[in-house]
């Protein structure tokens, strides 16, 4: 990691230190799911009125869509028109396939279209790549990921295959371009997923730097769960006459059932997380603690009680947190203990609790932790302990 990119890191955790977690009215950790009869959204289009490629609507047909979510309904048909397409949206929308789907027909249909995808966090740009390959199946194109933990000499190799979609976080990408080893003149398709995030992680300057690098007619797709005034500023300098997509703005999730669990001291609240996780409907958890050394900590102290337990963060490798990941999905453990660096980026459908064992920094740090469950029209529960 380079200097600069080292004290970026540095001045954007000094400055979360300092954000005051009293500043959360407990209030706002206790709320029930909500049950009722939603408005069914009636759909536009289905997959098969896009005037897609063949191959790819082949690889949706696979995948098993066939009506779209209403931000991939609202978000294609301009995306097809390469029109600019600003998505506020929260997560576990359908916003990836929004801006893939566009994306990946115009780059089988266009030999001079070149994409790159920037997210905040590497769990995050895997997810991407992962959902991409799924759609694009056997057309030939040719991606590279380019993101942290992992050997950059593996990913020069492949930027030397001239990828028509790259997918990385802004820190690698600038690191490569500092290398000369990617050139993004020819680029002219830009997404950015995670907005908000990206500028929480003080990016704002790199993806800056790496915008000003492409193409300057190109289209452009921007999501973000939040529109404040702040990233409309950034978005609106990159975008030209876009269209606006908002589904689901409210805040927290109806689906996720919160409250809070108070404890006196240490041994209280180690005792109160164990009585919760032996509970029959405590089925696969992700836990979230404030440092990297508290993760493993309680990942260790929990695994001595007899759980199934592991821990991600960000002093492991990426191979490591990919592995542990998998065995989170695959059943093979079902307590996962994390710094909020899961907590975006992080899609396995069936966790049934979010606990916060320590506060979050920020409500939308909060937000983002208990967006983890809840998901696909599921109930899930989100648990905050507090020191009373």
């Amino acid at each position: 990691m380079s200097y600069y990119h080292r004290n970026n890191k540095k001045n954007y955790q000094s400055s979360r230190k300092k954000m005051s977690t009293k500043r959360i009215d407990v209030n706002q950790f206790v709320k029930k799911a909500t049950i009722s009869t939603k408005e069914v959204y009636q759909n536009v289009n289905t997959f098969m009125d896009f005037s897609l490629d063949p191959k790819l609507t082949q690889n949706i047909n696979q995948l098993g869509l066939i009506n779209p979510t209403p931000i991939q309904d609202q978000t294609i048909p301009a995306g097809l028109k390469k029109q600019d397409v600003i998505g506020i949206a929260n997560t576990g929308t359908g916003k990836t396939a929004a801006f893939l789907i566009p994306v990946i027909n115009r780059l089988i249909n266009e030999k001079d279209a070149y994409a790159i995808i920037m997210a905040p966090t590497r769990e995050l740009a895997e997810q991407i790549q992962q959902q991409y390959r799924k759609l694009a199946q056997e057309t030939k194109l040719v991606d590279a990921l380019l993101i942290g933990g992992m050997g950059i000499m593996p990913q020069i190799r492949q930027l030397k295959y001239k990828p028509e979609i790259i997918i990385g976080t802004p820190g690698r990408i600038k690191d490569h371009i500092n290398r000369q080893s990617l050139n993004l003149s020819q680029f002219n398709i830009v997404v950015l997923d995670e907005v908000d995030r990206m500028l929480e992680m003080g990016f704002v300057e790199d993806i800056k730097a790496i915008i000003q690098l492409t193409k300057p007619q190109r289209q452009n797709f921007c999501f973000s769960a939040t529109l404040n005034s702040s990233i409309k500023s950034i978005i609106t300098t990159i975008t030209n006459d876009p269209l606006y997509v908002t589904i689901n703005s409210s805040q927290t999730s109806e689906n996720v059932d919160q409250d809070i669990v108070k404890y006196s001291d240490n041994t209280d609240k180690i005792n109160k997380l164990h009585d919760l996780l032996i509970q029959n409907n405590t089925t696969k958890v992700l836990i979230f603690d404030d440092t990297k050394r508290n993760v493993e900590k309680l990942a260790t102290d929990l695994s001595s009680r007899g759980f199934s337990t592991d821990s991600i963060h960000g002093n492991k490798s990426q191979y490591q947190r990919q592995q542990v990941l998998q065995r989170f999905k695959d059943n093979k453990i079902n307590v996962l203990v994390a710094t909020d660096v899961a907590a975006r980026g992080l899609d396995v459908r069936d966790i049934s609790h979010v606990i916060n064992y320590s506060l979050p920094q920020t409500f939308d740090d909060y937000i983002h932790r208990i967006g983890r469950t809840g998901r696909a029209d599921k109930t899930g529960s989100a648990l905050t302990f507090i020191n009373q």
